[in-house]
């Protein structure tokens, strides 16, 4: 399933991050609390389904998040590294997440 937000295209919401795909993008995290969502944590990386599996501030996000976590993808195919953390950057000055920084 896809939505979009921020301008983007994503892949997700889903509870079970290995449903994300083995692909670069950007990842984003969701807590779900009653019908509010916000956003927990935003990251980039080569392969956001391994990335967010293996996550070291998964523990973090849990803390943040009293209810339901969800991951989705923004998938970036032609995007090396560089591009992949502008983006990241500008959705981090957007949501104002509480995990992470960059």
């Amino acid at each position: 399933m896809s939505f979009e937000r921020f301008g983007l295209t994503w892949d997700g919401c889903y509870t079970d991050a290995s449903k994300l795909e083995p692909r670069s993008g950007i990842y984003m995290v969701w807590c779900k609390s009653g019908e509010s969502w916000s956003v927990v944590d935003v990251g980039e990386s080569h392969n956001v389904q391994d990335r967010v599996l293996n996550h070291d501030r998964a523990p973090q996000w849990s803390r943040c998040c009293h209810s339901t976590l969800y991951f989705a993808a923004h998938y970036t195919p032609n995007a090396q590294q560089a591009g992949r953390r502008e983006i990241e950057k500008k959705l981090r000055e957007l949501t104002n997440p509480p995990c992470g920084d960059r």
